[in-house]
């Protein structure tokens, strides 16, 4: 069955505590697996927390890219969401779990726009 996108939430844990709680860091490495993956970027959004933590969303063509970190825990949250063939999230999310050091993750990847019948739009 043909989906219309993938999305990949993975999390992230034993991450470089110093790299989680660098905005500018983590905000690099989410463009650069955005577009490792063969994405084009359209939007990036950073936020850093006091007294730490980063949250950001890389806004792609093809959806977009998240993180949320928790440095104080070595923990990071990230989703993957791509529509079309042309880009592959796991490329990102693994480009993602390498830069930030983590010793190990665990992925749910969820298709997206599954339709068993064809769609039929209403008039409105």
């Amino acid at each position: 069955m043909h989906a219309l996108g993938r999305h990949i939430i993975a999390e992230l844990y034993g991450c470089d505590k110093e790299v989680l709680n660098n905005r500018e860091l983590i905000e690099k490495i989410m463009v650069e697996s955005a577009l490792k993956a063969g994405a084009e970027v359209r939007e990036v959004a950073f936020h850093k927390f006091s007294p730490q933590g980063v949250s950001g969303v890389v806004v792609i063509s093809e959806s977009h890219l998240t993180i949320h970190t928790w440095p104080e825990l070595g923990y990071a949250a990230v989703d993957v969401f791509t529509c079309g063939e042309r880009v592959d999230p796991w490329q990102a999310c693994n480009y993602i779990t390498e830069m930030l050091k983590a010793s190990h993750m665990t992925t749910t990847e969820v298709k997206r726009g599954l339709f068993e019948q064809p769609v039929k739009v209403a008039n409105l």
